[in-house]
């Protein structure tokens, strides 16, 4: 299976578990590997044959902006379930970073992780903020 990498999408989010970060917000991170098969895009050179990661980026960028959750496990499965149903891609990985946790000790990243295919059948309620894109 063919991928396209998306690393680094940032934006500033409201999640978390505690009252200020849903006041202060914070910056999360977003990076998605999108799995499908290039062979039509290659033959046809279209962008319209293949996943649009510009479009990608501006969804992610939605989720991580929109509605705060409590946890960003939440979130990855959120954002992996939209762009399953939304995009024409086969499988989905995405990792979530929180840089400024609200963690005690010194650290150097905190991230979640989540992969979907499609055989999972992402569900209807990953619609992204906002409701559903056309």
């Amino acid at each position: 299976m063919d991928r396209i990498t998306l690393s680094g999408v940032t934006a500033v989010g409201y999640h978390g578990v505690f009252d200020f970060e849903r006041r202060d917000g914070q910056p999360f991170v977003v990076d998605a590997v999108l799995h499908l098969d290039f062979a039509k895009a290659a033959e046809s050179d279209d962008v319209r044959d293949t996943a649009h990661y510009g479009e990608v980026a501006d969804r992610i960028k939605e989720w991580i902006t929109g509605e705060p959750l409590n946890l960003i496990e939440a979130l990855a499965v959120r954002i992996a379930d939209s762009l399953l149903r939304d995009f024409t891609i086969e499988a989905v990985d995405i990792t979530v970073h929180k840089p400024q946790a609200p963690i005690e000790v010194p650290f150097g990243d905190v991230a979640v992780s989540v992969h979907r295919a499609r055989q999972q059948n992402a569900p209807t309620e990953a619609a992204p903020p906002g409701g559903p894109q056309p």
